[in-house]
């Protein structure tokens, strides 16, 4: 049965909000050389529980768009100013994520700034895909999304090699931005972002595939958002054999995979906390999501250059001797406590931070 949904969902909020608080966790255990393996994302090929976090909130933001910019884009009228909010708020969040750069390059003395980054990438889908949302209709998204998919699929299974740092991802983002990326070796002139420009290609279309699910969702077409989700999970899992799921190369298999769980997730929550109304844990994270994780990464990168982190953990380990992995995870997850109070009276105080 088919039931069209306009009104703004508590399952999109609280799945939003898991993967900030998710994204708390994963990024600050105790320390990092004591992790729980599905903590960590795969070395390069391969999937973890980890590698499901960024595309499902890549994913979830183009759910919103479908909520938040589609409908308002029916008319005509509206598309320049919608376009306009959207562009400024991209460039907030960009200039937040280079400020977040600027603070880390400043606190730890780093041979060189980072141009690329998570709230950098999170930008440029955001504009990419909300402009697709204002201005384009349903056919035309999907005709981008397989597009960038079997482009940039052409691409990868037409190279030499898929190996770190001699990949064609790596060389293109070593070409244009040395030594203004995540790792650079200045010897052999080799270097690597996993929040790259090329690559960029496979988030956005993580990001479409979040549009064009929200759509579906909106129109009550949960029928065939599980048909989707089942295809995608399919066409991965056949294409990983030659083009393996890689999140540092945000591959077209790992898109479709990520894409296939991030689709079931958001059926999942729709169903208990829309339909059978469970409570929407997460929610708070999920209203305030920039801002906590902005918020929170300022934090981790003053306690971490002080010390203050590294005396957090010894302490927990002091009380965990033979458990070294289990107090890295209690650090962390003090630290998403922590966050949780904070989204938790922000929220009970009806402040909302926008970027």
């Amino acid at each position: 049965m088919s039931t069209p949904l306009s009104s703004r969902m508590g399952s999109i909020d609280a799945l939003r909000g898991l993967t900030v608080a998710a994204m708390l966790l994963v990024n600050n255990p105790g320390d990092w050389s004591h992790v729980y393996a599905p903590l960590l994302h795969a070395e390069w090929h391969g999937f973890t529980p980890t590698d499901l976090i960024f595309p499902l909130f890549l994913f979830i933001a183009g759910v919103s768009m479908a909520f938040s910019l589609a409908p308002r884009a029916i008319d005509p009228a509206a598309r320049p100013a919608l376009s306009r909010t959207l562009l400024q708020r991209a460039l907030r969040i960009l200039i937040a994520g280079a400020l977040l750069h600027v603070l880390a390059w400043w606190l730890f003395e780093l041979p060189a700034y980072r141009l690329w980054g998570v709230l950098q990438r999170i930008a440029l889908c955001v504009a990419v895909v909300g402009l697709l949302a204002i201005h384009t209709r349903q056919r035309t998204q999907w005709g981008v999304l397989w597009g960038l998919l079997l482009g940039y699929a052409a691409l990868l299974l037409g190279a030499d090699t898929l190996a770190p740092w001699l990949n064609p991802v790596s060389q293109v983002d070593t070409a244009l931005f040395a030594p203004f990326l995540y790792k650079y070796d200045a010897i052999t002139k080799l270097g690597h972002d996993p929040e790259g420009l090329l690559s960029s290609a496979g988030a956005i279309a993580t990001t479409l595939l979040g549009l064009l699910a929200g759509r579906w969702l909106r129109a009550g077409s949960l029928g065939a958002l599980a048909g989707l989700a089942l295809a995608l999970l399919g066409a991965g899992l056949l294409l990983a054999p030659m083009l393996p799921f890689n999140k540092n190369l945000w591959t077209p298999s790992y898109v479709l995979w990520s894409g296939g769980l991030s689709i079931a997730a958001l059926l999942l929550a729709h169903l208990l906390i829309d339909r059978m109304g469970w409570p929407a844990i997460g929610r708070r994270f999920g209203v305030n999501a920039i801002a906590a994780y902005l918020g929170s990464s300022v934090m981790a990168l003053v306690l971490i250059s002080s010390g203050a982190w590294a005396a957090w953990y010894a302490l927990l380990l002091s009380a965990l001797p033979t458990a070294p992995m289990l107090a890295s995870l209690l650090c962390a997850a003090g630290f998403v406590a922590f966050w949780w109070v904070v989204v938790w009276v922000l929220d009970r105080r009806r402040v909302y931070f926008k970027i």
